[in-house]
């Protein structure tokens, strides 16, 4: 059985490798790409269906990577593992994975005997675990009533790319009024509307991107992925 491990950290690549070496003696060889588009072509070359991916790295992150992969293989088995617990990441992951593929979500604050236990479940055993930890974390930041629900999202995304409202109904075949129902929502659980001071005149469309950055609730991997699927779009509606 072969792993590849995509991390731009050298420490933590090592530190994957050895915990590889100790939960899976199945495993026969591990490979190292040092970000997503080098894992991609490792993973080709390689016939590999078993993967260790990093979220956060430079010229390609790990949802664009698993992307590919699962595109071009899509029993491919996916653990992500990450510093962070953003709903972001979760949604991103959740949008892209295919029906029948087994996937993880970790964070690298797991102790060593979840993480082997998560790589077993994963790559081996062909399960779907994502770290109770990371559960918790999401829970403590976002109740079910603060947390946007997928319309919502997708509007939320559109606005953060300069979208105005008829556009956004143009793509995301919502009518006018659905959009302007979405956004008064996605105000209320971003917090936007609760700051209204009738002395102050805040933009709400600027205050809700503040809002979805320090909630998490978007990252900077979320708009660059939907600036190119708007371009892409933007080319097919064009």
């Amino acid at each position: 059985m072969k792993v590849l491990v995509v991390e731009d950290d050298q420490f933590h690549a090592s530190y994957l490798q050895d915990a590889l070496s100790e939960a899976l003696p199945e495993v026969t060889e591990i490979i190292h790409a040092v970000d997503g588009a080098e894992g991609e072509i490792a993973a080709r070359q390689g016939d590999i269906s078993a993967v260790v991916m990093d979220l956060q790295m430079e010229r390609r992150n790990g949802i664009e990577a698993a992307c590919t992969l699962w595109a071009e293989r899509p029993l491919t088995r996916v653990l992500f593992w990450s510093n962070y617990a953003d709903d972001a990441y979760l949604r991103g992951i959740a949008q892209i994975v295919p029906d029948d593929s087994a996937y993880g979500y970790i964070l690298k604050t797991a102790s060593p005997d979840r993480l082997k236990l998560a790589l077993r479940a994963v790559l081996v055993e062909g399960q779907i675990m994502v770290d109770r930890e990371i559960h918790r974390l999401q829970k403590q930041s976002a109740s079910p009533r603060t947390r946007l629900n997928d319309s919502e999202f997708a509007v939320l995304l559109d606005l953060v790319l300069g979208l105005q409202d008829k556009l956004i109904a143009k793509r995301r075949r919502m009518s006018l009024r659905t959009v302007q129902n979405r956004l008064l929502s996605l105000y209320d659980k971003l917090g936007v509307e609760q700051e209204h001071d009738e002395n102050i005149s805040l933009n709400k469309r600027v205050r809700a991107l503040n809002r979805a950055l320090v909630t998490r609730t978007i990252n900077v991997e979320t708009l660059e992925a939907a600036e190119r699927d708007l371009e892409k779009w933007l080319k097919s509606t064009g």
